[in-house]
C-alpha cells in the first residue's frame, strides 16, 4: 500500500529528525547527550486532538431527524478496509481495528503504516 510521493518512516525517527534539526552549539548545550533538548519536553506535553475515521455517510436532515436509539447508519468503508489516523485534521498513519478486550467491547487500531510529512492529506 504505498502511494507515490508519500514518505513513509517510523514515528521514533521523525522524532529522532526533530532533535537532529539544528545539529549546532543552540541544540548541543539544551541537553546532555542522549537526553531529549528541554525545549523538546515543552512541545511533548502539548495535547493533540486523534480521530480514527472509519468512515463516513451522506444523508438528507430529514434522515438525520428521524435517527433513533439503535439506529444504524451506513458508512462508506467496508469491513477489511482500512481506516485512517488523523492528528489535529491531518492523516497521520492507516491501520486495521482490533479487538483489546475478550469481552469485545474495546476496540482500538493496530497502525499498518506511518505516512511521513511529505504527504498532503488534509481532512476536514
Amino acid at each position: 500500500m504505498s502511494q507515490e510521493g508519500s514518505e513513509y518512516r517510523p514515528a521514533a525517527s521523525e522524532l529522532q529528525s526533530i532533535t537532529d534539526v539544528g545539529g549546532g552549539a543552540e541544540v548541543a548545550s539544551a541537553s546532555a547527550p542522549g537526553q531529549k533538548p528541554r525545549h523538546l519536553e515543552t512541545v511533548l506535553q502539548i495535547p493533540v486532538s486523534v480521530k480514527i475515521v472509519l468512515g463516513s455517510a451522506t444523508m438528507p436532515v430529514a434522515s438525520v431527524l428521524k435517527l433513533g436509539r439503535g439506529a444504524v447508519v451506513p458508512l462508506d468503508r467496508k469491513v477489511g478496509e482500512p481506516v485512517d489516523v488523523v492528528v489535529n485534521g491531518r492523516v497521520i498513519a492507516r491501520g486495521e481495528v482490533v479487538v483489546l478486550d475478550e469481552d469485545n467491547s474495546r476496540f482500538g487500531v493496530s497502525l499498518t503504516e506511518v505516512i511521513g510529512s511529505a504527504a498532503p492529506n488534509r481532512v476536514a
